[in-house]
């Protein structure tokens, strides 16, 4: 493992340590105001840097007060707190994020600014507004948002979900959801959730930052738009999709833009790409490594299908086609199924063409499945995520081979932990997945949506997919034509996305894990 750098052992605590969460988070948003105040500044936009310095002054001000009433030291941190603390980001950070867009959109609502921002935040991307109708800052701070957001996703992995095996970690360890993992103390001897907390975060930052800055300055050297260019670039290491164009992956850079944006993508498909380890985790092979292999076999799967719908099509009516045809719905379909499967969704400039190509019109169940199926465990991705899956295949392989083998083990105890107890937290968690689908489709219904609308927005919200509203249907859904209850279902669904159904029965009901229930190879029956 990763040295994780953070707190020097022993002396004194800095003040900032007794500050709740939520206090220290409000005053991150006040100080990252004043970057989008510098860039309007720039740009001789005086009143939307005004408007984003004096927000920011009033958020660091309004900071600096709470932590003064609310600093404690002697307040006990645990690790439920901390998730409680995580649940109350989404509630409070959206707010701050849309104050300074209040004085720049007048002819909106203020229900519209804040679905704007806590689908930014929560990496989501949907928007209401079309491009021209935002300032050039107000694209950079809906990115920033979204980069925040996953950056907060990145240290909760580790220091807050992976503790109480949540987030996909009750896969890994094999233990129940919502109760202390006992491989945390292997995670560098952490017992303290500040501690933890404070050192997740130091060691993340530098890696998260230092990505998105390299793959700024790759797209600025590729021919890409300054602006499009950082957006783009935090748009898709936080898996948010957010552009300050289209919605395309690139602008001006074309095909070598795309090219260095599907290499990123493969970060969101396993944490073993993330700069720390969560607990139970196993050094291996990248090759390996099931998040990986399962990620590139459905990516590979959904552009075989396209090129061979096409070609047995063609085949059939005797024509021919190019091979620069045939180039660009390869790679048109290979981008746009690796960022979807990554819950990024951007849209290659090539995929009308393989759409086209392959007579299919919108393949939306495909970007569908690739959503729900989602990114890798313990990244910025959504979805039930991939190890779930996996684990879920590796059961249905294991029940075949005892059809044949009624008395075999098995080989390997982490395929043995990941078939028996991984897959049955990962079926536990499909099915919420699955009943939260269908009591979020059957509210919007209820207030005059159609199914397939219903259907295609609750996806889109609960696996933190905008795009798909765009690009799942027969025609392209508008998030701005919604009516006010259905984006308020819709914002806490994305909410509900991003934090996962377990974290908050965890919250809700901590102490009723360990008792309530028990698995079925534990010799006990539920109650």
């Amino acid at each position: 493992m990763r040295p994780l750098a953070g707190l020097p052992r022993g002396g004194r605590r800095p003040l900032l340590w007794d500050v709740p969460l939520l206090v220290l988070a409000l005053g991150v948003v006040g100080v990252l105001c004043w970057i989008p105040a510098a860039h309007a500044a720039s740009l001789s936009d005086h009143r939307t840097a005004q408007s984003f310095f004096y927000s920011g002054l009033l958020l660091v001000v309004l900071t600096v007060m709470l932590a003064m009433v609310t600093r404690d030291p002697k307040r006990r941190h645990s690790a439920h707190s901390q998730l409680a603390a995580l649940a109350g980001t989404y509630a409070l950070l959206p707010v701050a994020f849309a104050l300074p867009l209040v004085p720049l959109i007048r002819d909106t609502t203020l229900l519209n600014l804040w679905f704007e921002m806590i689908s930014s935040f929560t990496t989501t991307g949907a928007t209401g507004y079309a491009p021209d109708r935002l300032p050039a800052s107000v694209h950079l701070w809906r990115a920033m948002a979204g980069w925040l957001g996953a950056y907060f996703v990145l240290i909760a992995a580790w220091a807050v979900l992976a503790p109480l095996n949540l987030g996909g970690a009750e896969v890994i360890s094999g233990q129940l959801p919502g109760q202390k993992s006992q491989l945390i103390g292997r995670a560098g001897g952490l017992t303290d959730p500040r501690e933890r907390l404070t050192r997740a975060s130091s060691a993340i930052l530098p890696v998260y930052a230092g990505l998105t800055f390299a793959l700024w300055i790759m797209l600025l050297i590729a021919g890409e738009n300054g602006l499009i260019a950082l957006t783009h670039a935090m748009g898709t290491l936080s898996t948010s999709g957010i552009s300050a164009g289209t919605g395309q992956a690139v602008l001006y850079s074309g095909l070598a833009g795309e090219v260095l944006i599907f290499f990123f993508f493969l970060l969101a498909l396993s944490r073993h790409l993330m700069p720390f380890n969560l607990p139970g985790q196993v050094h291996g092979s990248l090759r390996q490594d099931p998040e990986i292999r399962l990620g590139l076999i459905l990516i590979s799967l959904v552009v075989v299908v396209l090129l061979l719908r096409h070609l047995v099509a063609d085949a059939g009516a005797g024509g021919e086609e190019s091979l620069a045809a045939l180039i660009r719905a390869f790679w048109g379909s290979l981008f746009t199924a690796a960022s979807f499967l990554t819950t990024t969704g951007y849209e290659s400039i090539w995929w009308s063409s393989a759409r086209n190509w392959a007579g299919m019109g919108s393949p939306g169940l495909m970007l569908m499945g690739l959503a729900i199926i989602g990114g890798g465990v313990a990244t910025t991705a959504g979805g039930v995520t991939l190890l779930r899956v996996w684990a879920l295949g590796l059961q249905g392989k294991r029940e075949l081979e005892r059809i044949i083998h009624p008395h075999s083990i098995g080989s390997g105890a982490e395929a043995r932990r990941l078939a028996g107890r991984g897959a049955w937290f990962a079926w536990i968690f499909f099915m919420l997945f699955a009943i939260s689908v269908g009591l979020i489709t059957a509210a919007l219904t209820l207030f005059g949506l159609r199914f397939t609308e219903a259907l295609i927005f609750c996806l889109s919200a609960l696996t933190t997919t905008g795009q798909l509203a765009w690009l799942a249907g027969a025609e392209p859904l508008s998030w701005a034509a919604l009516s006010a209850p259905v984006k308020v279902i819709l914002a806490l669904t994305m909410v509900l996305g991003r934090v996962e159904t377990l974290a908050l029965i965890a919250l809700i009901a901590p102490g009723n894990w360990s008792g309530g229930w028990s698995a079925p190879w534990s010799g006990k029956a539920g109650r």
